[in-house]
């Protein structure tokens, strides 16, 4: 039967293939990929833990053997026989091989799968009494899976295969369906067989949803029961334009989804030839198309998009899934450099480290009586940096030496304060000191700051007084400004980036900045957004900063726009009650 799920769209294009659920309501189980050399250990794996099941059984037989019939229900024989016929069922030991052999799925992983085919089978069986037989091949799955719990795993990653990325599955089309994704996960999932996802859970703006973006595959999130109501290797549409999620497809349906799939193919390929096409609006103004990147390797991305330069590299992703051990001002700094080096003169923002919020640290568990507070409103970006100096000094002094490289820019996040501005750039001249003091070559720094909390949008003249250039964050201004969480799906639908207050806040910021010649960019969201491209260009904005792969949309939007045009439209969005009415 088709059913069509809704969430969020949050990364266009079609995704078309067999269902990969990893949130399984019945069993917790490790997920990953194996590569084909190690088939035949998954399958040894297998068939260990069935024998060391069927030795269990055995031993309960002989047990039961050497009791008082009184002293043990005759139902227990029967059952632990039943048991032992389940186990040595060649349908659920042939159809675990099929999934670990033809799809590279791991051990436990393609048990808990043939499970549930199995199961659906006892579901659909009218005799009562064999469709409660599924209780028992669950417990016989549940007890190989303790088995092979303990035994080491050979990746150290749900989503990697030791020593290298996600090993190639068959030519089926795969999408993933879980209920939520970290931003570790996600990370690993880059170099994915998937053709898309779909997640219970999140927003527009969650995590999640950013780097579904930056992975450049079509997403829905926040698609509540997905994980449930979805079974694994069913045929799965992901509408990523609207967000839908359509679940065994009837043959016309997945006959247009098929169409607009390749519909999308070609139109990426004709803004493919827009990549060496200058960002010019059609009245002459030179545009500025920056790349988000999250680590070093992704400039080849920027670069291969065209983009001016790196408007943001989220340096945060250095510091999280290290188990506590934060990386020193050598691996910072090498970071760093590849990223400037990568760029081939061209300039890079690098931003602070900002975790908190939807981006925690495992480095240590909640302090005591902390458990009920919101991190997004606690100790996160320049906060915690400001916190943590001796820790902050090291980012400083490896950005400082790797802007020896190349054009360097230095972003800091979620400033607030007038004091936590004087901090920060005592901090700065502290770090230049120590270099001094060590002989150690650096080059010079563009400052900049972030607007991303209504304080620092009211506050931007004294930010004038101290930055070279402002670069606002749409996605946690809209959050602070609506008291929004933009992870929290049950609130996501009045997370607004055409709210009048947010709107009016980032034009002030954009006004301000260039009256007094400074830069100012956007580098949230909206800026990625073709439908918010010509409102930026009429409040002012002449710099965008984006993930590469929203870089050739939003170029095709520049280069149909007159910004003089576009100014007394803006203004009159801007003095709307409800902006959203007026744009197309």
């Amino acid at each position: 039967m088709t059913i069509s799920i809704h969430g969020f769209t949050v990364s266009r294009g079609v995704a078309i293939g067999r269902a990969v659920v990893v949130a399984s309501s019945r069993l917790d189980v490790a997920h990953y990929l194996i590569k084909p050399e190690q088939i035949d250990a998954e399958i040894e794996r297998l068939r260990n833990a069935r024998n060391a099941v069927i030795d269990e059984i055995g031993r309960v037989q002989q047990q039961l053997a050497a009791m008082a019939t009184t002293d043990a229900p005759p139902e227990l024989a029967a059952l632990l026989d039943v048991h032992l016929l389940m186990l040595q069922d060649e349908t659920l030991t042939n159809g675990v091989k099929h999934w670990i052999t033809e799809r590279h799925y791991n051990a436990e992983w393609a048990l808990s799968t043939q499970l549930e085919v199995i199961v659906r089978q006892f579901e659909e069986m009218e005799d009562p009494y064999l469709r409660e037989r599924k209780a028992d091949l669950e417990q016989v799955v549940e007890r190989m899976l303790r088995v092979m719990r303990g035994v080491a795993s050979p990746v150290a990653a749900p989503a990697t295969a030791q020593g290298g990325p996600l090993a190639p599955s068959a030519d089926v089309p795969l999408v993933l369906v879980a209920h939520d994704l970290s931003p570790a996960d996600m990370l690993q999932f880059k170099q994915s067989v998937f053709a898309g996802f779909v997640t219970d859970v999140g927003g527009k703006t969650s995590h999640t949803a950013i780097v579904a973006r930056s992975m450049d595959i079509p997403a829905v999130v926040g698609a509540r029961s997905a994980s449930q109501l979805i079974r694994q290797d069913d045929w799965v549409i992901i509408d990523g334009d609207a967000g839908v999620v359509v679940v065994e497809p009837s043959p016309v349906v997945l006959a247009e989804y098929g169409f607009k799939q390749r519909q999308g193919e070609l139109e990426r390929e004709r803004l493919a030839r827009l990549r060496n096409t200058p960002a010019v609006t059609l009245d002459g103004q030179q545009i500025e198309l920056l790349a988000n990147i999250e680590q070093p390797e992704d400039a080849a991305a920027a670069l291969k998009a065209g983009a001016a330069g790196v408007g943001l590299f989220r340096t945060e992703f250095l510091f999280m899934g290290r188990n506590g051990r934060l990386p020193d001002e050598q691996e910072q700094y090498e970071a760093y450099r590849r990223a400037v080096e990568g760029m081939q003169g061209r300039p890079v923002t690098i931003r602070t480290v900002d975790v908190g919020a939807d981006k925690p640290l495992d480095r240590s568990p909640a302090r005591a009586g902390e458990e009920h507070l919101n991190p997004a409103l606690g100790l996160r970006a320049i906060r915690w940096s400001l916190a943590e100096p001796a820790m902050f000094l090291v980012q400083l002094r490896a950005v400082l030496r790797a802007a020896a490289h190349g054009p360097v820019h230095l972003l800091i996040p979620m400033l607030a304060h007038a004091s936590e501005i004087r901090q920060t750039l005592a901090l700065l001249d502290k770090a230049r000191q120590q270099l001094d003091e060590r002989g150690v070559a650096y080059g010079p720094l563009r400052l900049g700051a972030m607007i991303e909390v209504p304080a620092a949008a009211l506050m931007v003249p004294v930010f004038l007084r101290h930055f070279d250039f402002l670069s606002i964050g749409t996605n946690d201004l809209i959050q602070y400004t609506l008291a929004i969480d933009r992870a929290d799906e049950a609130v996501a639908h009045l997370y607004d980036p055409l709210h009048p207050a947010v709107l009016r806040l980032i034009a002030s910021t954009i006004a301000q900045a260039r009256a007094q010649g400074k830069g100012v960019s956007v580098c949230g969201e909206m800026a990625g957004d073709v439908g918010m491209t010509r409102l930026l260009l009429g409040m002012g904005l002449r710099s965008f900063s984006m993930h590469p792969s929203q870089i050739l949309p939003v170029k095709q939007q520049i280069l149909r726009s007159d910004t003089h045009k576009l100014e007394a439209w803006a203004q009159t969005v801007l003095d709307a009650e409800d902006p959203e009415v007026l744009i197309e």
